[in-house]
Formats: structure tokens, C-alpha cells, sequence
């Protein structure tokens, strides 16, 4: 898109974007960026703010300027009546397709802005690595669907504000920001009476047994039998120095009814993560309680933040659960997953960073999450001033979390070994700003909603020395809360 636009914004109170985003939910591409700040931890708007750290931004988009949809072999562009199809890189492509804007003497100090919004499936890898085609492609989920939104809400927890950033003064862009302004005022009108109602919107609006999905048996992409055989396998590879470590999953899948916004708050509500997010889309709905950043880029500053280590807690005995963070935090196998995982980053951003910008600033810290412990590390970067940030995303893609070390000898495996493609899972999610600026999740913990199925993933890093028992209930430890969603 050509052109410069100017940024635009307009300070808002403080106001509840679950609620606000209520409005708009069933609207094709509207989309819910969730910090995981939640009704538990505010439960009256304005009198209780979120100090969680990792919760403070909520982004809501709806309405986009335009929409790009890359099936694999084309991308399609749609703005207003014109509907474009577009051959090419899709990365390349989705970045001429977002606007320029002109900040007039660094105006604008907004965390999120304007830009492109939405997800890159695990299967958009195949755009740049030679990968074999084994695996069924169950969901025929597309590659890449992003939408280009000119008008978006930033909700500041911490500092208990919102923002209203428009980009550029054209009638469309005008007439969407009247519309927010509009359903803002009937949220602050709501707002000023909620207090009264507020028990029984705890009862109607949040219980788990009404919001959740309605499904019928699940089905499981490998049995045990068949996990225990493709285990096998992976050991062999490991053992013949094939790869170090390989991220073995299953996908479960079950025929829904009902509600995928109601699940979600459900699952928010169950077990806020950092890196949530709902995103309505005409062909699907996406409902993911991540925890896990991928790639951050803001003013060429990268940081992505790798997981490897997993326990899950204990909530009925405090000391028991203290017990088990401690055993991952000093877990030696645990520690050198994670390692293997920090060394494949730091290569992968050593491509397009300044020379000796690379650096490891935590290494193995332990973070606690509603439903499990994690190993965490950060790896940043000073991304070439002739690159942009989605040349970082296109080096780094898929995350080594999700794959394992060498990447592509393993992502040749997981192909090999896993029936069905991932789809979404293990890909990202996230968002593209007009200032250049990048931030993705790994999508984990992410359920996918598509002509009435449900689809779910969950696994973990496979070594040498992994003991197929306890990696077994690992993955079902995290697909538990997922499952639960699913089939109440």
C-alpha cells in the first residue's frame, strides 16, 4: 500500500475489553490479543488493577482495511470491492501490503499499533524449507491469514488506559473510529451499572459448564501403541546422530457444537496465559491460551523467549508444588533441552543480526503458569538495519521449541512420524505493526475450530535419554485444559 499516513490517538478511559469485545466477537476477523489479565484479578472494573508482569496490553481489532490469505500456492488480497491474486513469497507479499505512516517528531509512544494482524500456520515453513509431503493435511487450515487493520484499541492494564490509534484521516478509517467511539460509550453506559449485576453476570456470563464447546469422542492422531513406536524411531535417529532432539506430538479432534468465543472465555478464565488470543475468522476460529513468545522485534531490538521444561503443578498442596518447581528448575536433562533449543536460536538470529549482537541475558529461569512450570530462556538480538522484521520471522520460522535441533533434519522426522499435518499448531500468531515493529506467539495450547471439528495438538522434545512414560504424560498434562474445552 503507498502512500504515507499519519497516526492518530485518542486517549480513552479504562475500560473492560472482554466486554467491549463481546460486541464484535461474531464479526468476520475480528480479533481479541489477549494478556491473560482476567475478571479474576479485576473482577470490578476501575477499583483493582492487573499487576500480573506479563499481563498489561490487550489489543482489539475488527474490521480490517484489507485481508491477505495465502492457501500455499497464492495469497489472496481483498480490499473493499477488489479482490487480488497475488504469486509470490507471502512474507514478501504481506509486507508491501501494509501501510506506511508518518510519526511527526515521535508523537506517537504507543505499545501496538496499526498494521497487520493474525497467524502463520507450521505448514507456511514449507515456502522455505524443502520439507517432504507424507503427513494428511486433515484440517486444510490456510498457510497464512492475515488481516490489515488501520483502527485498533490498546487496553493498558497497568496503567489503566486505553488508547484509540487510527491510522490516516481517509472516510473509511474515519467512519470505523466513529463506530468504536460509539460501542466505547454504550461500554462506559454498561460500566456504570455493573456493580449490581455483577453476581449474576458471573453466573450467566463466565460459568465454565455454558461456555464451553460441546463435543462428541475424541480422536487421537497416534494411539499409544503408535507414540510408543514413532518414540522408538526417534530414538533410533538420536542414537545414529541424526538430530539431537525431536518435538514429538499428537492431535486430537472431536465433532463441536456450540459457542467458540463462550469456550474461550471459559479458558481464559480457567488458565490466563500471556499470549492468549480469539480470532474470528470466516473459514475458522482460533482460540489459543499460549504461553509461549516466539520472536519480538521493536526498533531493530529482537528478543524471543524459548520454552523447554515442562511440570505440572500441584494447586491442592503448596509445598508439593514448590517440590516440583525446584526438581524442573534443577532437572540436568530438562536444562539441556533447553540449551540445545538456545543454541538453534542463537544461530537462526545470528543470520540477520549485527555481528556479536547476539546474547543469552536468562538461561533457565523457572515461570509458573495456572496449569504447569516451564524453563524459560531469552535469547536477543540487534536485527541489520537493511532488514526488515519479517526477514527475522522468515529465518526463525517455525520456532526450535516446537521442532528440535538440527531444525530441519527434525522437522523431516516429524513429517515422517506424525499422521496428520500440524496446521496452526506450532506455527504463530501475532502481529505486523506500520512502524516495522513484530511480535509472535508460539501457538500452543491452541484450539482450532473448523466446519464444526475441533483440533488440538500437544507434545514435547524427545532426547536420547527421554523416558517414553513420563514424555507420554507429559503431553497429556498439557493437552488437559484444552481437552477439558473441548469435552465438558
Amino acid at each position: 500500500m503507498s502512500g504515507e499516513h499519519t497516526l492518530f490517538v485518542k486517549p480513552l478511559p479504562y475500560t473492560d475489553p472482554v466486554r467491549l469485545f463481546e460486541r464484535v466477537a461474531n464479526e468476520p476477523w475480528a480479533m481479541f490479543f489477549d494478556s491473560g489479565c482476567n475478571e479474576q484479578e479485576a473482577p470490578e472494573l476501575g477499583k483493582k488493577k492487573c499487576t500480573s508482569k506479563s499481563a498489561r496490553y490487550d489489543v482489539i481489532a475488527f474490521a480490517p482495511q484489507a485481508t491477505l490469505v495465502f492457501d500455499g500456492n497464492a495469497s489472496k488480497f481483498n480490499m473493499g470491492d477488489i479482490e487480488q491474486t497475488l504469486y509470490g513469497e507471502p512474507l514478501a507479499i504481506l509486507q508491501s501490503s501494509i501501510p506506511n505512516y508518518t510519526d511527526v517528531d515521535g508523537a506517537v509512544d504507543c505499545a501496538y499499533l496499526p498494521g497487520a494482524y493474525g497467524y502463520f500456520s507450521y505448514d507456511l515453513a514449507r515456502q522455505y524449507e524443502n520439507l517432504p509431503s507424507i503427513a494428511h493435511d486433515n484440517a486444510q487450515l490456510p498457510a497464512m491469514a492475515m488481516g490489515i487493520y488501520y483502527v485498533v484499541l490498546v487496553v493498558d492494564h497497568h496503567a489503566h488506559e486505553s488508547k484509540l490509534i487510527r491510522l490516516g484521516d481517509d472516510d473509511a478509517a474515519i467512519e470505523l473510529e466513529q463506530r468504536w467511539l460509539t460501542l466505547i460509550q454504550e461500554q462506559q453506559d454498561d460500566e456504570g451499572t455493573i456493580e449490581f449485576e455483577l453476581e449474576a453476570e458471573k453466573e450467566s456470563f463466565f460459568e465454565p459448564a455454558r461456555a464451553t464447546l460441546k463435543g462428541d469422542s475424541l480422536s487421537e492422531s497416534l494411539s499409544w501403541g503408535e507414540y510408543q513406536k514413532a518414540f522408538s524411531t526417534v530414538r533410533e535417529y538420536t542414537v545414529n546422530g541424526d538430530c539431537y532432539q525431536v518435538n514429538l506430538t499428537k492431535q486430537f479432534s472431536a465433532n463441536v457444537v456450540g459457542d467458540a468465543w463462550r469456550a474461550y472465555k471459559s479458558l481464559r478464565l480457567a488458565s490466563p496465559a500471556p499470549y492468549s488470543c480469539f480470532i474470528n475468522l470466516p473459514f475458522a476460529q482460533i482460540l489459543s491460551n499460549s504461553p509461549e513468545s516466539f520472536i519480538q522485534c521493536r526498533q531493530q531490538q529482537v528478543a524471543t523467549n524459548p520454552i523447554k521444561g515442562t511440570r505440572p503443578r500441584n494447586h491442592e498442596d503448596t509445598e508439593a508444588d514448590q517440590a516440583i518447581a525446584e526438581q524442573l528448575r534443577v532437572s540436568e536433562k530438562d536444562r539441556a533441552e533447553n540449551l540445545m533449543i538456545v543454541d538453534l536460536m542463537r544461530n537462526d538470529l545470528s543470520r540477520v543480526c549485527e555481528l556479536g549482537s547476539v546474547k543469552v541475558p536468562e538461561l533457565f529461569e523457572l515461570h509458573s503458569f495456572a496449569n504447569v512450570h516451564h524453563l524459560i530462556s531469552k535469547v536477543t538480538g540487534v536485527l541489520k538495519s537493511d532488514k526488515h522484521a519479517l526477514d527475522l520471522l522468515r529465518v526463525c520460522f517455525p520456532g526450535g521449541s516446537i521442532t528440535g535441533a538440527p531444525k530441519i533434519r527434525s522437522m523431516e522426522i516429524i513429517e515422517e512420524l506424525e499422521p496428520v499435518r500440524r496446521g496452526l499448531y506450532c506455527g504463530s500468531i501475532g502481529y505486523v505493526g506500520v512502524d516495522g515493529s513484530l511480535e509472535t506467539s508460539i501457538a500452543i495450547r491452541t484450539i482450532v475450530v473448523k466446519d464444526g471439528v475441533a483440533y488440538f495438538a500437544a507434545g514435547g522434545g524427545l532426547v536420547i535419554d527421554s523416558e517414553v512414560d513420563e514424555e507420554y504424560q507429559e503431553l497429556n498434562d498439557k493437552a488437559s485444559m484444552m481437552r477439558a474445552a473441548v469435552m465438558p
